[in-house]
């Protein structure tokens, strides 16, 4: 395994510094975050206790970036994200970010092969595709946890419950059905 496949080990001494065990020099939360940029995997262990600190650090630099007026994050989704810690939402919320995150990743990646060819603008329609669902499923996930929906909804629409099986069932298939769609565009 390559050193580029393997996380990046980051002490952190008792001074608080932090050591890249890689370059044998001390780090900054900045370079870190460059490190994860470059697409690079990092983990961050307290050289006393052993304990990792990764989450912490995380979680560290986002707050910086969104100090510093760097906004990714609206204020709705980290409301929502507030709420989740102390609803029964906690148990999906993990799973719904990760999957969103690869689907958006998925859909990046299609999106540059496909500004590769040679007719970008008869591939990127396959983006407003991508788009498309996203939105829905965003939408979907954002009425289980919110119990609203971002657009008006339809008299016949069912609204999603995180504590209806069924509902969490039907949110589980569109997800699939979306990853079946976006695994048919990558061919």
């Amino acid at each position: 395994m390559s050193s580029e496949d393997k996380p990046l080990l980051v002490k952190r001494y008792a001074s608080r510094r932090l050591y890249n065990t890689e370059t044998s020099d001390y780090v900054t939360l900045e370079d870190i975050a460059g490190f994860i940029r470059e697409g690079r995997e990092v983990q961050i262990i307290d050289l006393k206790s052993g304990d990792d600190l990764t989450r912490q650090y995380l979680l560290q630099i986002i707050a910086d970036h969104e100090s510093r007026g760097d906004n990714v994050l609206p204020v709705n989704v980290l409301m929502d994200l507030v709420r989740s810690y102390t609803t029964d939402a906690k148990s999906v919320v993990p799973e719904f970010l990760a999957m969103s995150f690869d689907i958006m990743r998925a859909g990046q990646t299609q999106f540059m092969q496909n500004m590769g060819g040679m007719n970008p603008i008869a591939q990127v329609s396959g983006l407003d595709a991508i788009t498309a669902q996203q939105e829905a499923f965003f939408n979907a996930m954002s009425q289980g946890f919110t119990g609203r929906s971002q657009e008006p909804e339809k008299p016949e629409t069912k609204k999603a419950s995180p504590h209806n099986k069924d509902d969490l069932s039907e949110i589980k298939s569109q997800l699939i059905a979306l990853q079946e769609k976006l695994n048919q565009l990558e061919q």
